[in-house]
């Protein structure tokens, strides 16, 4: 049985919009279920549904932990980070599928 991975992932609605932070073990079931509005609460309500930036963890702990410290980070660390990877803020979902 192959490894377990978590996921911790940025969502958005447009380049420099509103910004979504999220964990998951399915990243292509997850934000399958963004785009298609069945996650209720912040990121339907925003309508976020880019895939901007994710990581990759095999430790669900390290990945819990790493998605509470980008929650903290300010604005401006998070753009950078997403930049860093992905300066047109393209939405990099369909290169997971």
């Amino acid at each position: 049985m192959p490894d377990k991975q978590y996921y911790v992932y940025i969502l958005c609605n447009k380049r420099n919009g509103t910004l979504y932070i999220g964990i998951t073990s399915n990243l292509i079931k997850r934000i399958w279920q963004h785009k298609n509005s069945l996650v209720e609460g912040f990121s339907k309500q925003y309508g976020l549904k880019n895939l901007v930036y994710f990581e990759a963890y095999k430790d669900v702990e390290e990945a819990i932990l790493r998605e509470k410290r980008l929650k903290k980070w300010n604005r401006d660390w998070k753009i950078n980070l997403i930049e860093k990877n992905n300066p047109n803020w393209e939405d990099i979902y369909q290169r997971l599928i």
